[in-house]
This record gives structure tokens, C-alpha cells and sequence, in this order.
């Protein structure tokens, strides 16, 4: 019965079940050829030692090395199934891994880090990867070298043979305890690691801010700390297994001392004489008798019994590398498994299906909360499709929120959103967002090409529809500016490029897709005005007949809108046209008189 632990890795052993079959027969060819090798030598001794011709020894000699090879050719094979198993299941285990944390839900990278995830998906992978490959391939060559070789040390002398193994109690009391002690070590190791990972991944990401405030040396001091906290916990555990093995090879040098000296005795006196002590609680104890038991051993018959022993000497020195092994791997299981078993915090309901979009947004009577703290009060809007509508508001005021609801980033209760009349739960995840283009406010460019960054959800974009939405998004003459022009690499997260050019080619990215709902989350933050003036101009044949949303905090990027909402702790307070709220004098009409002085200042 396969351990709880290890069950998630059921269905993909299942998978290459007939690739373990065939390593489990060349374990099997392996293990048969070789245990032929100490009787084939104790046969050879026997011979010598009665005197043998030069053309029998040739024939011992070539035996032997006939079986060495033999065993060579089978032990290749299984390390290139077993270990190529372990590496075609990796492969399928990091594809899956990486599917399902790109199904997850926003929420998720909300509340673990970059760091420790990528820590699962590589040094956990890794560890899994040796659990499957190596620990199974050892293990299987123990267990099916041992019972061959027990079998014929019984053949030889059942007696010794049982002297031979009296430690093995002690050894499995051994492997047990300092097998959970190592599982329990390597745990923390990895959660250390996961930590370490994550601040290095925080500082590359967030290395001009670190430079900007001078904290170099802060960092590097947090990290040193971080690091050797992770090498005191290793040094732990390499203490663990330091013990270990020299504790199992002292267990095995006691065995074959005692067949060395037990069976030297029944080789020269023809039985197996057995000291004992006797007379425990008499006036003069620990009387030394012995034990005669019938029976003799010839040299050869010796002489295969203590190869035997020889040979078991790296199997069991190798159990203690496969209990590292193991306990690191299902360690490691264990939080990979963490993430598999998470599940997106939003789905396709049950009748959600594939269907067009016409562009009508409604929000009825709308509540949503964060953690229990609600964030939208009853929020009732209609936005025709065709129609445009603007979102202004003091930060914090649930603005991208409600536009988040719209692609589903989160979820609203059931029948609060929806598209074309319909709840926005009957529209499959993908089919709703492949009607969407959506700009956020935290703008992500990806290290690729320019090109490949505005392609991004078109599967076989053209040149023309590239240029054309660069054009529209007014990146197009920076674009052709550079040196490489479109086949420029813009660094990580855009490094190489300006606030306002990532701004504007990630329009041109959400433009591309031609989409029937456009929503702009302070697209234009980054820009100057002009440039701004520019890029609405632009924007206004491409908005023509889409359902265009946008956030913005500047009176002249939404004064053109069919209509402009104002939303304030959470709520709708004014909505209508620019010229309609600004006789409202509400909030609309003091940022519009605000922004109104601040460009009269400037000019003046």
C-alpha cells in the first residue's frame, strides 16, 4: 500500500507503469547475474584449494568476468529506465505545476510570495524528481539483492547466517528514528529556502528603489542573517547524516567480524563452535562455554558467504542515502502538494458556456467586500454597449475594484454583474475575457521583444495589426525610434522603457485584441498631457462601437465620456455628463476647477 504522503504521485508512476515494469526486470537481471558472482568465486577457491589445471582457472576467470559484464550492461539499463522515468515524470510534474498556478486566482499571489513558489517549483521539483528516480532504484536493488543473497547464505549455513543479521532490529529502529528526525529538518531547510528566495527575488525586482534609499548594506546584512540561519539549519541535518551512516557501516563491520571469526572456526574445526557465557548469578559467574553445532564449511563455501557480506556492504550504506532521500522528497511532496490541491477562488460555474459578446455592462445593486470589509455599497450602473464611460474618485474609493468585477479578476455575488442582460457567471472565464481588453493600473511588460509584448493575446498577430495598434496607442514613432525598432528587448517588467511607453504599449496590447469591452485602470497616469490629448484623439475611431471603460483622476481625460461617474466610498454619488455635473458643483466640479488653477498656474 503506497504511504498517504506519496499517493499524489500515483497517477503518474500509473502513467509509465509499463517503463517500471521493464526496470523493474532489468533490477531483476542485475541482481540474478550478480549474485552468481560470490558462488561462482567460492567454486573457484574449492578447486584451488584441491589443486586445479591453468585451463579450468581461465574458465573461472572468464565466468566471472562474463557475469561482470553482463551486470554492467543490465545495471545501465536500469539506471537509464528508472532514471529517465524520474525525468519524463519531472517534466510532466513541473507542466502540471506551472498549469495549475497559472489557473489560480489573483487572490492567491496575493497572499504568498514570488520567491517561495518559485522555491516549490525548483528545489521541491528537484527533491521529488530524486525520490522517484534514484531512492526507487536503490531501494529495489537492496531489497531484491538482499533476499537473493539471504537465500543462499541460508544454503550455506542457515546458523551464521542468522548471527550475520542479528543487528538488523537495531538498524530498523535507526532508520525509523532518524528518518522522521530528517524529514522534520529538511522542512524547515526548505521553508528557509523559500525565504531566502523570496528576498532575493524582492530585492532584484526592487533594486532602484533599494539604491534610491541607500539600503544596501541594510539588505545585504537582512539577507547574510537569512543565509546563515539556512546553513545552521543544514549543518543540522548534515550532523544527522553524518551519524547515519557511519552508524549503519559499525552495525554491518560487527556482522562480518562475527562471520569472519565464527566462520574461521567452523572452516578449520569442521563445526560451528559458539562461545557462550553461562552461570549468571552464581559465585563465580561469566563462565565462558561454547556451543557446538553440527555441521562444516568448506574454504569456497566461506569464502562465497563473506563476498555476500562484502556485497551487501553498499546496500545498506546505500539505505541511509535513500532515507535521506526519501524523507527529502516527501518533504518536498508535501508542499508542492499545497499548491496542486489549491483551488481557484474563481470558475466556471456549472452552466457556463462559450458565447459572444455584444458590450452591455450592468452592475444591479452591487455589495462587495475584502476580508470582510465592505468596499462597494449598492452600486446600480447601466453601461450600453457602444457607450463610454469614465470613473473618477478619491483614491480608495473602490474604483478598479468595480472594474475588476468585469473580467472576473474577483467575483461579486451571484446576478450582481452582468453582460448583455445575462449574469456574467453563464460566460465561460475564457470566452468573457477574450472579449475584454483590459489596461491595469500596475503596468507588467514582459522580458521579450516590443513585438511580442503588444501580440501578446492575438495567437498570430500580423505586422500590420502590430504597427496599427502601436499607431492608435501613440507609441509607434517611439517604436521605430530605436535601433531594433520593433524587435526590441525591453528588459524585465519593461525596465528599459519609461513610465508613459509602457503605459502606452500595454493599450496597444489590450487594442490588439480588438475587443468588444475596453477598460483603461489610469492608463494614462504616466503620460503629459499633450501626449495624452494625442493618444484620445487616437483612441476615439477605436473606442466607436466598443464599450469602453476608463479610471482616470484627470478632468480632461474623461470630460469626453458619454458619461462620467463619481464614486466615493464606495458608493455612486453624481452621474452624467461633464457639463451636467459640473452645475452640480458636487466633487466632479471642485477637481475640475482644481485641475482648471493648476494649469493656469503652470502657464503662468
Amino acid at each position: 500500500m503506497l504511504p498517504k504522503s506519496l499517493r499524489p504521485l500515483l497517477p503518474y508512476v500509473k502513467r509509465y507503469r509499463w517503463a517500471y515494469v521493464f526496470g523493474t526486470a532489468t533490477v531483476l537481471l542485475t541482481n540474478g547475474t550478480w549474485i552468481l558472482f560470490p558462488l561462482v568465486l567460492g567454486k573457484a577457491a574449492d578447486d584451488l584449494h584441491q589443486g586445479v589445471t591453468r585451463h579450468k582457472l581461465l574458465v573461472y576467470a572468464g565466468v566471472l568476468i562474463a557475469i561482470a559484464i553482463v551486470k554492467g550492461i543490465f545495471q545501465f539499463l536500469t539506471r537509464w529506465v528508472v532514471i529517465g522515468i524520474s525525468r519524463d515524470i519531472e517534466f510532466d510534474l513541473r507542466n502540471d505545476l506551472f498549469a495549475k498556478l497559472e489557473s489560480l486566482s489573483y487572490s492567491y499571489y496575493q497572499r504568498n510570495r514570488t520567491g517561495d513558489i518559485m522555491a516549490r517549483a525548483t528545489n521541491d521539483l528537484n527533491a521529488v524528481r530524486m525520490l522517484l528516480g534514484p531512492a526507487i532504484m536503490y531501494s529495489a536493488n537492496t531489497v531484491v539483492y538482499t533476499a537473493g543473497a539471504l537465500a543462499f547464505m541460508v544454503s550455506i549455513s542457515p546458523w551464521l547466517t542468522l548471527f550475520t543479521f542479528l543487528p538488523l532490529p537495531a538498524v530498523s529502529i535507526i532508520i525509523q528514528t532518524f528518518g522522521r528526525r530528517i524529514h522534520e529538518r529538511f522542512e524547515r531547510i526548505q521553508a528557509m529556502f523559500s525565504d531566502i528566495s523570496a528576498r532575493a527575488q524582492e530585492n532584484f525586482s526592487g533594486a532602484r528603489l533599494i539604491r534610491a534609499y541607500v539600503q544596501e548594506e541594510a539588505e545585504i546584512a537582512a539577507f547574510e542573517r537569512e543565509n546563515k540561519e539556512y546553513i545552521r539549519r543544514s549543518l543540522k541535518l548534515v550532523r544527522l547524516m553524518g551519524m547515519l551512516w557511519p552508524t549503519l557501516e559499525l552495525m554491518l563491520g560487527c556482522a562480518v567480524v562475527l562471520v569472519l571469526w565464527l566462520g574461521g572456526r567452523e572452516v578449520l574445526s569442521g563445526q560451528l563452535t559458539i562461545p557462550l557465557i553461562t552461570n549468571f548469578g552464581a559465585a563465580n559467574p561469566g563462565i565462558i562455554t561454547t556451543l557446538k553445532l553440527e555441521g562444516s564449511m568448506s574454504v569456497g563455501q566461506f569464502v562465497s558467504f563473506s563476498t555476500y557480506m562484502m556485497q551487501l556492504t553498499w546496500p545498506i550504506i546505500a539505505l541511509g542515502w535513500v532515507i535521506n532521500i526519501f524523507q527529502r522528497g516527501t518533504a518536498s511532496l508535501i508542499r508542492i502538494n499545497d499548491i496542486m490541491n489549491e483551488q481557484p477562488a474563481i470558475q466556471d460555474a456549472p452552466a457556463a458556456k462559450n458565447r459572444e459578446i455584444v458590450g452591455d455592462v450592468e452592475f444591479r445593486h452591487l455589495n462587495f467586500s475584502y476580508d470582510g470589509k465592505q468596499v462597494l455599497h449598492d452600486v446600480n450602473l447601466r453601461i450600453p454597449a457602444g457607450s463610454s464611460l469614465a470613473i473618477v474618485g478619491p483614491t480608495g474609493s473602490g474604483k478598479t475594484t468595480l472594474v475588476d468585477l468585469i473580467p472576473r479578476i474577483y467575483d461579486a455575488d451571484p446576478g450582481m454583474v452582468l453582460i448583455d442582460g445575462r449574469p456574467i457567471r453563464d460566460y465561460s472565464i475564457a470566452s468573457l475575457r477574450k472579449h475584454i481588453g483590459f489596461v491595469p493600473q500596475e503596468t507588467f511588460l514582459f522580458s521579450e521583444k516590443i513585438r511580442e509584448n503588444i501580440a501578446l493575446g492575438v495567437d498570430s498577430a500580423t505586422d500590420t495589426e502590430i504597427h496599427n495598434s502601436a499607431d492608435a496607442a501613440n507609441i509607434a514613432a517611439d517604436i521605430e525610434s530605436f535601433p531594433e525598432g520593433y524587435e526590441t528587448l525591453v528588459g524585465e517588467r519593461g525596465i528599459t522603457l519609461s513610465g508613459g511607453q509602457k503605459q502606452r504599449t500595454a493599450i496597444a496590447r489590450a487594442l490588439i485584441r480588438n475587443p468588444r469591452i475596453l477598460i483603461l485602470d489610469d492608463a494614462l497616469s504616466s503620460v503629459d498631457t499633450q501626449t495624452e490629448d494625442r493618444i484620445l484623439n487616437h483612441l476615439r475611431d477605436v473606442m466607436h462601437g466598443r464599450t469602453t471603460i476608463f479610471i482616470s483622476h484627470r478632468v480632461s481625460t474623461v470630460r469626453n465620456a458619454d458619461r462620467i461617474a463619481v464614486l466615493h466610498s464606495g458608493r455612486i454619488v453624481e452621474i452624467g455628463t461633464h457639463d451636467e455635473l459640473i452645475t452640480l458643483n458636487g466633487y466632479y466640479s471642485d477637481l475640475y476647477n482644481k485641475q482648471l488653477l493648476e494649469e493656469e498656474l503652470a502657464e503662468v
